[in-house]
């Protein structure tokens, strides 16, 4: 997987997550468009990361619900992935408004 890819997957997983953290799998897997497997790789990617914590609701009768938590680190790395989103896409704004410029002018 792309390295910026997943950065914008891990990013938009963490809002997602900060938003509603008792959502389903399932809930979160459509929201991005994701398969279960993709999600559930990108969930154990942020734990490992030591990103997210994931409970497990014990007395749920289901016993198939989880609680999904950003960690200091979690928001932190949320943060510094949205700058690093923002600066590229305004880079990407200057280069085609550059672009575009140069095109009028021939």
């Amino acid at each position: 997987m792309n390295k910026i890819k997943s950065n914008e997957d891990h990013l938009e997983l963490l809002r997602k997550i900060e938003k509603n953290p008792d959502a389903s799998q399932r809930e979160l897997a459509v929201k991005m468009g994701f398969s279960l497997g993709k999600l559930n790789y990108c969930l154990r990617a942020l734990r490992h990361k030591g990103l997210i914590k994931i409970k497990n609701f014990n007395k749920n009768p289901k016993k198939i619900n989880y609680f999904y938590v950003l960690t200091p680190e979690g928001i932190s790395t949320k943060t510094k992935l949205t700058l690093n989103f923002m600066k590229r896409k305004m880079q990407e704004y200057d280069e085609l408004k550059s672009e575009i410029k140069n095109q009028n002018f021939k």
